[in-house]
């Protein structure tokens, strides 16, 4: 069974982790404002839709975190590289004949930073 007391202690760490309001949440995942703040409240008790809607909407979630507190947020993502096949017609270089070229990373405020060779270039969209 769900605790409610912590679930919520756990739902206004989701909110702070992301900048966002109750109503933006609410917004974010499909359902309606009030839901979200009759949660916050304790007049209300999470339903498997609401939980799986977040789960949905934020993969960093992890649902056993969310509902008893085990496990961690934000989820750790494990990335494993996937090896490229060389390109036909000739000699594939080795790692160390490589050099990396240009860094781009994306923030989810729809700004970016490049990165190439020893210089930083700072852009924005």
């Amino acid at each position: 069974m769900v605790n409610n007391e912590e679930f919520i202690k756990r739902l206004e760490r989701i909110l702070q982790y992301y900048s966002l309001s109750a109503s933006a949440f609410a917004d974010s995942i499909g359902v309606q404002r009030s839901s979200i703040s009759h949660l916050l409240t304790g007049r209300n008790k999470p339903s498997l839709e609401f939980v799986l809607k977040v789960i949905r909407s934020y993969p960093e979630v992890n649902l056993y975190w969310l509902l008893n507190g085990k496990g961690s947020f934000p989820q750790k993502k494990v990335i494993t590289p996937t090896p490229t096949p060389p390109l036909s017609g000739g000699p594939t270089p080795s790692m160390e004949d490589k050099r990396i070229r240009k860094i781009v990373i994306f923030y989810d405020d729809g700004s970016f930073e490049a990165f190439e060779g020893a210089h930083q270039k700072s852009t924005s969209t």
